[in-house]
């Protein structure tokens, strides 16, 4: 393409779902001596405002069939948009077909992503906002950029009618070819969106639901794609909601993006930001993880997560008493952390935590009550510094999808670890512990599941005392957990997130006071393990299930 080409539009074809703005952008090209074909109810929304129209099925010739599913597959629409203008052959077929160039195509899609995310929306309603018609003009348009302008979102238009206005009515190469590669990737991510829907059994067939009770099973299986669960090709697809100031470090850069092909349920990307300092990448990072922790738990529960690594965790009756319980695990490490609540953040609460010894980078919760949104806000320290993140309401944890981490040219792709326990629940494996221990145990096994590997975690009072986390032995996680707790390991129970490959680590829980352990077993010293926790009157459950975060 020469470097000067410009395309000055006299035919647009327009046909939209979302009709902001509208109105004005085609009132320009109109008082351009553009003229306008549309379609259906693009059609009437313009007329309505007074503005020429010509219907498609009068420029083709055919009239729109079943129920709107065809109106612009017609070689007539298609022709005029990929015909070369400067080919002789070309412009001789479509003086023999009478058809005229289209140089402007405006098209944005069905919304199929807001409807695949709408909750209770049937499967052949989804189906229905899968859009044919509009992809295909997109496309055609954007392959033909050489001879034609496409337009496939509002915020294009008063860029394009600025640049016009300054071009004497025309449209540069560079702007045509930046305008065709955000069609592409408009089409992309939409084609990406519905795959990801039937592929991850969205559309109604397959529910990954998941019980509330401690002792659910494990997740239903994904929808398979002959003996596998994954599809071919993976491409699921993602909206930005902004830019961040700087990744993991300032030098690097990132972006944060919200998953559209299906509804997730409340989470860091469609939350609702409400104070404080702009996000960070590690603010969201450690977010994340004490918003999974934290929607493990029915009873008030507070979370405060530093370096990706729960560092406090309690439940009470209050979120209040939750909170102090949480804090007093290690206030050290609290220090600088982030927290995230299972219930509406209240005056008390907020009072607590935002004392003028604490500091947390951020707090998400479901919800924040105005007037401790406007407490926060007075306190020194606190207000301009602590971001607050409302995600809205939940019923357990997370929705099942796919769990994805990048490699060097690819991707690790798997399913969410999204049991607790295996199908067939506790063993014990030496005595039964008690009612208290039984309920710090389970406690305990939720928090060991959210803490990097190798993981202990030592609890007592539904609070957790000590954790040991990312360690390259399991008995160095023991020495730092039973560290963290001091005096309070006396009496407590621990959950570890794998099997004892020795009985090193458990001996030195045992030392420090540990009463009651839960592992997944299966180690092939199983039993130099177990003997161990009975020759010291140690009470023993197995889970049969690993939970390794890596």
């Amino acid at each position: 393409m020469p470097e000067d080409r410009v395309v000055r539009p006299r035919r647009a074809l327009v046909s939209v779902t979302d009709k902001q703005g509208l109105v004005p952008f085609v009132r320009a090209l109109v008082e351009r001596d553009v003229e306008i074909l549309s379609t259906g109810g693009t059609a009437r929304h313009l007329r309505d405002a007074g503005l020429p129209v010509r219907e498609i099925a009068d420029y083709t010739g055919s009239p729109e069939i079943l129920d709107g599913r065809v109106k612009t597959l017609h070689p007539k629409v298609h022709g005029g948009i990929l015909a070369v203008r400067d080919n002789p052959k070309h412009v001789s077929q479509m003086e023999a077909h009478a058809i005229s160039p289209i140089d402007l195509v405006v098209v944005n899609l069905y919304q199929f992503e807001q409807a695949a995310a709408r909750p209770g929306l049937e499967r052949a309603a989804v189906v229905e906002e899968i859009d044919i018609g509009g992809p295909c003009l997109i496309r055609a348009a954007a392959k033909n950029a050489r001879d034609v302008i496409v337009v496939t979102d509002p915020a294009q238009y008063a860029p394009l009618l600025e640049e016009m206005a300054g071009a004497a009515g025309g449209v540069s190469e560079a702007s045509r070819l930046e305008l065709a590669r955000a069609a592409f990737q408009r089409t992309a991510h939409y084609d990406a969106a519905i795959a990801e829907w039937l592929a991850t059994g969205s559309g109604g067939e397959v529910a990954h639901a998941r019980p509330a009770d401690a002792s659910r099973p494990a997740a239903s299986a994904a929808p398979a794609h002959g003996d596998s669960p994954f599809p071919p090709r993976f491409a699921p697809a993602y909206a930005k909601v902004m830019d961040l100031r700087y990744g993991e470090n300032p030098h690097q850069l990132a972006a944060l993006y919200r998953e559209e092909a299906a509804a997730a349920g409340p989470g860091l990307p469609s939350g609702e930001f409400l104070s404080g300092k702009e996000l960070s990448y590690n603010n969201l990072l450690d977010l994340e993880s004490a918003l999974a922790l934290v929607r493990e738990f029915d009873a008030p529960t507070v979370v405060i997560v530093k370096h990706n690594n729960p560092c406090g965790v309690g439940s009470a009756e209050t979120l209040a008493a939750a909170f102090w319980k949480a804090y007093e695990t290690d206030p050290v490490s609290a220090f600088g952390g982030v927290l995230a609540l299972n219930r509406p953040v209240d005056i008390e609460t907020l009072d607590a935590i935002a004392a003028p010894e604490h500091f947390l980078e951020a707090m998400v919760a479901p919800e924040f009550a105005p007037e401790a949104v406007e407490i926060l806000a007075r306190r020194v320290k606190w207000g301009k510094k602590c971001r607050l993140l409302a995600v809205g309401p939940w019923t357990g944890p997370a929705a099942a999808g796919w769990d994805v981490r990048s490699l060097s040219g690819g991707l690790l792709v798997q399913t969410r670890d999204d049991s607790l326990l295996a199908p067939a629940g506790l063993t014990v494996a030496t005595t039964e512990p008690t009612a208290d221990q039984r309920r710090d145990l389970l406690f305990a096994w939720k928090v060991a599941k959210h803490v990097r590997s190798n993981a202990l975690v030592l609890a007592h009072g539904e609070a957790v005392v000590g954790v040991g986390a990312g360690q390259m032995s399991r008995v160095d996680s023991a020495y730092i957990a039973v560290r963290k707790a001091g005096d309070r390991a006396r009496g407590s129970v621990m959950a570890s997130d794998a099997f004892f490959p020795f009985s090193d680590a458990l001996q030195v829980a045992i030392d420090a006071g540990v009463r009651a352990v839960i592992q997944p077993g299966g180690s092939i010293r199983d039993a130099e393990v177990i003997e161990t926790a009975r020759r010291y009157g140690v009470a023993m459950l197995l889970t049969g299930r690993r939970h390794f975060r890596h």
